[in-house]
């Protein structure tokens, strides 16, 4: 389960005898299999309940550095587990048929090596603590295998599956400071990845028709469109309220207010206009005018939550 990512195009090579097209596997394209491009996803989600945790000690910092790097593991070990269940169907797509393993650049025997590694490493950091503290990780493995068995092909159902994971990432950075979790937060982040998924929905349907992925058939531009601007919406007035009626970082956090709506009218306008969204990481941390937007957004949360712990003490 990603979001879409792209890939330079793959040299054309002899086949093998065995009619299979053989190509040297590098340290690159091991790394490409792990998708790094898409870790900036946990580092948005996991780190969010900072926000709202009472103090900004080593301990806390710690434990959610500890969640982003365990989602980051078990994200990764997905997109290895679904590239390599997907492969053939990938390569009919146009820019999917890029990923290693579909290319042929990362043998299937390596690729299961290397998720292998990557479940028992997760294994390992799990079991040094208690497994409930880490159930938003085992519940995002378990979701993923239901939506990687038949949950993919379901038209809604695909969407909010993905967008799950993110609110798993969510809670697991809550456990991690030991805080209250935050409802409109919880809402917000479900809807803001519902906005990016069904821009890719849409980019899908628009470049590679219905013929990759089964559920597109159940969706049209107008469709998605609706949905869209519903979840943009929602998006908005979620984070509002959060602001007003849960953050602890006070009132004057509705400072960043301005440019949550510029990065929802931002994305939409790459989305409806543009008609990008294909891939939303991309989107997020390539295109200039989101990114600078970001950063001031950033750079005002941070300084109004530093702002009220040092009032706090």
């Amino acid at each position: 389960m990603s979001l879409l990512d792209t890939h330079p195009p793959v040299e054309p090579v002899a086949p093998s005898a065995s009619g299979h097209r053989v190509r040297p596997t590098s340290v690159r394209h091991l790394v490409a299999v792990l998708r790094p491009g898409q870790w900036p996803k946990n580092l948005f989600v996991v780190p969010l309940p900072l926000l709202d945790a009472p103090t900004w000690g080593m301990t806390t910092i710690g434990r959610v550095a500890a969640a982003l790097l365990a989602f980051t593991v078990a994200s990764s070990l997905v997109y290895v587990v679904n590239d390599i269940a997907d492969r053939h169907r990938d390569r009919l797509h146009p820019q999917k048929r890029h990923r290693p393993i579909a290319a042929g650049l990362v043998p299937v025997p390596v690729a299961v090596l290397c998720a292998v590694l990557l479940a028992a490493g997760l294994g390992a950091f799990v079991a040094v603590s208690s497994a409930l503290s880490w159930w938003p990780v085992l519940s995002y493995l378990l979701l993923n295998g239901v939506y990687s068995a038949g949950l993919k092909h379901v038209p809604l159902v695909d969407v909010f599956v993905v967008a799950a994971g993110f609110v798993l990432r969510l809670l697991q950075g809550y456990l991690a400071t030991g805080h209250p979790v935050a409802g409109w937060l919880v809402i917000c982040v479900l809807a803001v990845c519902l906005v990016l998924i069904l821009g890719k929905r849409r980019h899908e349907v628009q470049t590679a028709g219905a013929g990759h992925r089964p559920a597109l058939r159940s969706y049209t531009v107008q469709f998605l469109d609706q949905l869209l601007v519903l979840s943009a919406t929602l998006t908005v007035v979620s984070y509002l309220m959060y602001l007003h009626a849960e953050a602890r970082v006070g009132v004057a956090a509705l400072l960043t207010a301005p440019c949550a709506l510029f990065a929802v009218f931002r994305y939409l306008q790459v989305v409806l206009v543009e008609r990008g969204g294909g891939d939303p990481v991309r989107v997020l941390l390539r295109d200039r005018t989101m990114v600078v937007n970001l950063a001031v957004w950033g750079l005002l949360l941070v300084g109004v939550a530093a702002l009220g712990h040092l009032a706090a003490r």
